[in-house]
């Protein structure tokens, strides 16, 4: 038996920038062009997507379909990994597999967003072909969905799912601090992270009570998706542990401005 390696996702330094879909200045996003140029800007950290096609491989795509990306009407379910390989995105780029992208960047974490039920089965498989259990976080917004994939992967750490966030924003208007951090942690329990934006409506999701709250019982606060330099700042100023950005390059600027201050 194999033993399970260490996760090092969350190894090194806080704040942490994870490029959202890697950094696709000139490059299609999800792609293995868009994670280089992330990774050469200086992320350690890359956000990504999964879907599955017909042959039930793991691709990296955030849309369902090719509409957007590729001008084409057709699912990536429907299609075949043969089907996707001649498909073409803006510039002649090609979508990778998920197995492709890990294993072209070996040295970097991978937070993996799993969006449907269908891609369960191939991101483990992948993940376990690239032997890079302890380099991924796995999530998805749907809680059946997360839990069968670190059933699958149990090297790998994780982010909470929708349900889990609504429940520990909810627990915000606890007023006795070890309560409500007692209550956070059960109902966070086994997540290492929660994955948010800033404000949802009018409801004021990121504050600096919510960041210590969840920082007292082990968990880290990463902030989608932000592109805004003011608002980078604003976010790093009450102590959010990770940044999810389309604009890894600006974010790292932001860091290292916000880390020589402190000093």
């Amino acid at each position: 038996m194999v033993p399970v390696r260490a996760s090092v996702w969350f190894d090194g330094p806080t704040p942490r920038v994870l490029a959202h879909r890697g950094l696709a200045l000139d490059v299609p996003e999800n792609t293995t062009a868009a994670f280089a140029q992330a990774i050469a800007s200086g992320a350690r950290w890359v956000e990504t997507d999964v879907h599955a096609t017909s042959d039930d491989v793991a691709v990296v795509s955030h849309d369902p379909d090719l509409g957007r990306l590729a001008g084409r009407d057709a699912s990536v379910r429907d299609l075949t990994l043969a089907e996707v390989r001649l498909v073409r995105l803006e510039g002649g780029y090609e979508m990778p597999t998920l197995e492709e992208a890990l294993a072209a960047f070996p040295e970097t974490c991978f937070n993996i967003d799993v969006k449907v039920a269908e891609a369960v089965g191939p991101t483990v498989e992948a993940v376990r072909r690239a032997g890079a259990e302890h380099r991924v976080l796995v999530t998805s917004f749907g809680q059946r969905i997360r839990r069968r994939v670190l059933a699958g992967l149990p090297g790998a750490v994780t982010s909470a799912s929708s349900l889990g966030v609504a429940v520990a924003v909810a627990l915000g208007v606890v007023p006795v601090t070890w309560l409500r951090r007692r209550l956070l942690a059960r109902v966070l329990v086994g997540c290492r992270a929660v994955q948010v934006p800033e404000r949802q409506g009018p409801l004021q999701i990121v504050t600096r009570r919510r960041v210590r709250d969840l920082e007292a019982i082990g968990v880290e606060t990463h902030v989608w998706t932000v592109n805004d330099p003011v608002a980078m700042r604003r976010l790093l100023d009450l102590g959010v542990h990770g940044i999810i950005t389309d604009r890894a390059d600006l974010a790292l600027a932001e860091v290292r401005a916000a880390t020589a201050r402190a000093l």
